[in-house]
């Protein structure tokens, strides 16, 4: 669990971050959503330890990561997974050699015992048998799905993802959506999304924490989203005519089981 406690970050005199407290829960996807400039990508990047607060604790099961020490960090991070927006993938690498990478980078573990994790991940997200291909050769879905692998190769406790939609169409969205969530329950991960993508938000938020402007404004599911009086929520996530349209007759189909 990650437990936020009055985060309070600022640039310039800007404040970016006012006050801001949320809880992140093992095994739930938890995100982070709001307009461009609304905070949520610092609001990450603090949780991470990317960037310093100016006040308020970020407690990872209890431990303040403001107040840890470098041995401690390096320690916290070993737990961390991380898929990145673009994928970030190394092209002159193959698929095998990408997913190995953080295995090289901080364990001991033999050769032979980092090809077999690989090939386990690399199974898990639908890829068996790619070891050897390039980004190059792969879709943008695949990518992603490397990128995921690469990001739970260390079995993380906790996952962050940066719109991990972005650039997918629709249908390729839904299947990255469907195996961040099943992969989060299947090993109780603390997986943390910042994302602006609707079908996230109502396919996979079991919490849902809205910025605006550098306050928290809402917090709940997506179940409750639906039924959410929160005017500025309500004008982010029901833009369109047709999710307008959609809340108002669950709306009314809720108030007629009553």
């Amino acid at each position: 669990m990650i437990e936020i406690k009055n985060v309070r970050k600022s640039f310039n005199g800007k404040v970016v971050l006012q006050d801001v407290s949320a809880i992140m829960e093992p095994g739930k996807t938890n995100l982070i959503i709001g307009t461009s400039g609304s905070g949520k990508t610092v609001l990450m990047k603090t949780i991470i330890g990317l960037m310093s607060v100016d006040s308020g604790e970020i407690l990872y099961e209890g431990r303040d990561l403001t107040k840890m020490g470098e041995k401690e960090l390096k320690q916290l991070r070993m737990q961390i997974g991380m898929l990145f927006q673009g994928g970030a993938l190394f092209d002159s690498k193959t698929v095998e050699a990408n997913v190995m990478f953080p295995l090289d980078m901080f364990t001991k573990m033999s050769l032979q015992d980092k090809l077999k994790r690989v090939d386990e991940v690399l199974d898990r997200v639908n890829l068996k048998d790619t070891n050897k291909k390039y980004p190059a050769e792969l879709s943008g879905g695949m990518k992603k799905r490397v990128a995921l692998a690469r990001a739970i190769v260390q079995n993380p406790k906790y996952l962050f993802c940066d719109e991990p939609n972005s650039g997918l169409d629709p249908q390729t969205s839904l299947v990255i959506d469907k195996l961040v969530k099943e992969i989060t329950t299947e090993y109780n991960i603390t997986t943390v999304i910042n994302t602006h993508d609707m079908n996230t938000v109502m396919e996979s938020g079991d919490n849902i924490v809205y910025l605006y402007n550098g306050n928290k404004e809402w917090e709940g599911s997506n179940k409750d989203i639906i039924f959410s009086k929160n005017e500025r929520l309500n004008k982010f996530i029901f833009a369109s005519e047709f999710l307008a349209k959609a809340k108002e007759i669950n709306m009314r189909e809720a108030n007629g089981k009553k």
